[in-house]
Order: structure tokens, then sequence, then C-alpha cells
């Protein structure tokens, strides 16, 4: 929910950073202060940036705790998790490929 003085509108987090969001399926004029409600907690925030349905708002202090702030943490983690790879099997000939034979 991003609300402002006069308007409360609904809106996706489809970006974050500790410095700022970007908020997609809604839309404010650049500069306008606003503030960003997520799970009962608040963080406040300046539009930077403003196309028809999505904008980009800078908070004034970087996040550093509450949900919002743990849902970033959550996400980096998953994007740091390594992939495990399968180890080749020793001896085995590899399935035909592209200009080569086998035989």
């Amino acid at each position: 929910m991003v609300t402002t003085v006069l308007d409360s509108m609904e809106g996706t987090i489809v970006d974050l950073s500790e410095g700022g969001a970007q908020v997609a399926g809604c839309g404010l004029p650049v500069r306008s202060q606003c503030q960003i409600d997520y799970e009962g907690h608040v963080v406040f925030g300046t539009v930077q940036w403003s196309e028809e349905d999505r904008m980009g708002i800078r908070f004034p202090y970087e996040l550093a705790d509450g949900p919002l702030f743990d849902r970033l943490e959550i996400a980096r983690a998953a994007r740091l998790t390594p992939t495990a790879l399968q180890p080749r099997t020793l001896g085995a000939r590899p399935a035909g490929g592209f200009g080569r034979r086998f035989g």
C-alpha cells in the first residue's frame, strides 16, 4: 500500500534495495512524499521517477530492519545460494554431439 496525504493506492514492489523501491501498479508525480505500508511497518520515501503504472521511490534512510528489510535479505540469500552441480560419471561416454561420431 502506498499512501500520500490525499490518497492511498495498491502497488506491488518489484525491485527493492536498502535505498529505495520500484513499485508497479500505481504512479505518483515526481517529488511526491509518500509512505509504503508493509505488514504493519511504514517506510517513508520520495518519488524520484514516475511512469504511467510504476514509479521509483527513494527512502530518506537506508533500510536496516523491519519486514521490508527482512524480505530483501531473504531474496538476496535465495539469489546467492549456489546451485548444486552434478558430477560427470567417470568413463561414461557422452551422447552424440554436433559434428562428432562415436563408435
